[in-house]
Parts: C-alpha cells; structure tokens; sequence
C-alpha cells in the first residue's frame, strides 16, 4: 500500500500499490497521520532552529506528545471557523493551513513570517486562516473567542471559535469568565484544553484534587467530555459532535490527555520528572499509534509511510533553510500592522534624539 497525496486539495488518500483497493475507504487515518506527522516533523526543526541559535528571543515551547489534539478538533472545524492558541501552538496552526515556510520564518523573526518578525513563536496570528492570535499569558487568549462567537451569533454566521489551551490554564479566572458568558449568551464557542500532565513544572494532580477537568464545564452548563490523546481518530470523533453543536448554540468543552515528551521551554531539562516516568509518559505516542494503525489496518505499508516521513522530512528541512535564509526585519518596519491605515507613525526614539539633540 502506499499514500498519495493530493497537492491539488491537500488531502492523503490511501492507494493500492498493487492496484488493489484499501481495506476502508472512509477512513480518516491517513489524512490525520500525515497531519500529525507534518506537526512533528516542524517541531523537531524549530528545536533546531533554537539550538542553531536562529530562533528570535530566548524561548520557545514543543507540542511534542500533542499532536492529535490539533490534527483531530482542527479537523472537523470548518474554514470560517475562528480560533485562539496558546504558547505551545505551532501545530495547531499548522493544521488549520498555515505554510511552515511562513511559520519558521516567523519563528526566527524574519519580514517573511506571518506577523513579519514582531510575533515570534509565541504570537503568531494570521486573520486569513482564522487565527486570532496565539498568547504567552497562561489563559490569555480564551476570552476572544467569546466575542468571536458573540459577533458570530449577531451576525447570524455559521462559524465556531475554539479556544486552545494548557491544563495551567484551568486554575486561571478568565476561563471559568468566559465559559460562565458562553454558556449564558448560548455562544458558538468550544474550549479545548490539551491536558499534558504538567504546567510548567507542576503535575496537574499537584495543582488541583479534581483532575476531571471536563467536570467543571458541566457546572456552567456547557457540553463538557474528555478523550484520550493517543488516539487521534476518537478525538476527531469527540471533537466532531461538541463543534457541531456548539454551531447551533450549545457552547462546548473538551478536555485532551496526552504527555509533554520535552520540558516546558526549550532549555527545560525536566528536572522534575524522573527518567522512568518520561519513558513511560512518550509510550503514549499518537503519531506512532496511527502509524501502526495504518499498517495494522492495511490502509498503507510500511515503504509507503517512510515514504510519505521522507517527503515531509524535506518539506521542513525546506522551511528551515527558508527562515534562515530569510531576511531580517527593517527598522522602518517597527509600526507596520500596529497602527490603522492612514494614521501617522510614531517618530522612533532614535530620530527624535538625534532631532532634539541637534537643536542644543
């Protein structure tokens, strides 16, 4: 067996290499591994990036481990959809469509990437593909989708806005705001909370005796489930019923367990956690579950998945050379995308000075 992607519409569909035809051919799976696989292989090159020291500031946070969160609820959402992500949100961009060219480029702090160097890793936005923003305050992007999903519903749109967070963000105060304001105003909003065991260097169940994080969705009226993380196909399935109906007024929440494989940033050594307990946590590995589900299922074979591995191998190798190659940022371009058009732009301090200076 072998997959075939199809440049045309993006999508990965299971072919015979003999001629025969797959085992199903309904199946997701290879569209989702593939997600998955494009997710891992652009992380590993912005680890890359940072060790090279060609990353722009001094951190950046891996979704190793959580990948079949973005690849499964990015998946049923839908192209007017709108959505918000956290600091550890490069591959849930990548699944709702963004060019890793653009993504590493913005990474490294270049004129080509999606907010023009100014973003970084943690920032990054791009209105055209529904993102409103990505937010390194712990929580801080959830109350936009609230007015993303209120504008929604007054303008009679057929659009869902899903918020992404940690599980750090479940002690935060806005969150149990907004869940209260969309549940109340019967918004078309979904909370997703990609649960990794840890915030920062604490363990969930050290931060909270009620570790069944849905449950307190379900105090406020929302539609709240949890799934598991490792199998990217029941979190579509989760993810599929609660965006649905949340489209029709019922706001939702869901809860999606996984592992952290790495620390928190990208100089954590995990200090905290022991070598056992990582060994055992990277067991739970979605993006080697759906492999071995495809060949198990026969919906490919091996040669067929390296196959597929090398090419999006070369798709990122790609991105990182563009990001390095790329140009840095102008001083001039400093108030570019920070003021509306046709406003007057700030004199740089450094003009001023020189200016004032001149005068004396």
């Amino acid at each position: 067996m072998s997959l075939k992607h199809t440049a045309d519409s993006g999508a990965t569909t299971p072919m015979g290499g003999s001629g025969q035809a797959p085992k199903d051919h309904n199946s997701a799976l290879p569209d989702l591994y593939r997600t998955m696989r494009r997710i891992r292989s652009f992380e590993e090159r912005v680890g890359e990036l940072f060790v090279r020291g060609e990353s722009a500031g001094s951190m950046l946070h891996l979704s190793i481990g959580e990948e079949a969160a973005a690849a499964g609820i990015c998946a049923v959402m839908k192209l007017q959809d709108t959505f918000t992500t956290h600091h550890r949100g490069h591959g849930i961009f990548l699944a709702r469509g963004a060019e890793p060219r653009r993504m590493m480029a913005e990474i490294a702090g270049k004129m080509d990437g999606y907010c023009h160097g100014k973003g970084g890793s943690m920032h990054i936005a791009d209105m055209q593909l529904g993102h409103l923003g990505a937010n390194a305050i712990v929580g801080g992007g959830i109350p936009a989708v609230v007015g993303a999903g209120l504008s929604a519903k007054r303008k009679k749109r057929d659009s869902v806005s899903v918020a992404f967070f940690g599980d750090g963000a479940m002690q935060q105060g806005i969150l149990y705001e907004s869940m209260n304001m969309a549940a109340l105003w019967d918004l078309p909003v979904v909370f997703v909370c990609i649960n990794n065991q840890y915030g920062m260097g604490t363990r969930i169940d050290q931060a909270t005796r009620a570790t069944n994080l849905h449950e307190r969705a379900l105090a406020f009226g929302l539609n709240g489930h949890s799934v598991d993380g490792l199998d990217v196909e029941e979190v579509r399935n989760r993810a599929r019923s609660i965006v649905d109906e949340a489209r029709g007024g019922r706001p939702g929440f869901l809860a999606v367990s996984c592992y952290r494989f790495y620390g928190h940033a990208r100089m954590d050594k995990s200090p905290y956690r022991s070598e056992e307990e990582e060994i055992e946590g990277r067991k739970k590995d979605p993006v080697k579950f759906a492999r071995d589900r495809l060949i198990s299922e026969k919906l490919a074979g091996e040669n067929a998945l390296g196959t597929l591995d090398g090419e999006i191998g070369k798709e990122m190798d790609d991105a990182i050379d563009f990001a390095v190659s790329a140009q840095a940022p102008s001083l001039g371009s400093m108030f570019r995308d920070v003021y509306a058009e046709g406003e007057p732009e700030p004199e740089p301090l450094k003009i001023r000075l020189d200016r004032v200076l001149a005068r004396n």
